[in-house]
């Protein structure tokens, strides 16, 4: 069909046909914005799905910590030196990493947000701008 539009000119064509060429077009069209939206919503979802994980992967670490941080407690009261140091620095250690990972983990989620493919809906935007403008 499309080749058909490129072989004849248009003002040869008869209505019926520049009629029939502008349908097929508009769905070409329509269905090539579609794919660019599906593509645009995968790789956001990839985006969400990874920060998502990260934010998981800091409430382990945060868990982690907070026994850690409770098994120093114990060992400090039960012994009065190396012990209980020693696991409030690991306990600290553990929370500051699951501290970065959070944060990561959210500048990650908020990138992926609005989960709409902005980018394709400009693009019918200005498609339909174009579409009045040929009409005028």
């Amino acid at each position: 069909m499309l080749e058909e539009m490129n072989r004849t000119p248009a003002r040869e064509k008869s209505t019926a046909d520049l009629a029939a060429d502008l349908t097929a077009a508009v769905k070409r069209l329509l269905q090539d914005e579609f794919r660019l939206a599906m593509a645009e919503l995968q790789t956001k979802g990839k985006r969400f799905g990874f920060g998502a994980g990260l934010v998981g992967f800091a409430g382990v670490l945060a868990l982690f910590g907070g026994a850690a941080l409770v098994a120093a407690a114990v060992l400090g009261l039960a012994l009065v030196l190396p012990g209980w140091l020693a696991a409030l620095v690991v306990g600290g250690a553990l929370l500051l990493v699951a501290g970065l990972a959070a944060l990561a983990g959210g500048k990650e989620a908020s990138r992926a947000a609005p989960p709409v493919p902005e980018e394709s809906v400009e693009r019918v935007r200005e498609d339909v701008e174009t579409m009045k403008q040929v009409r005028s």
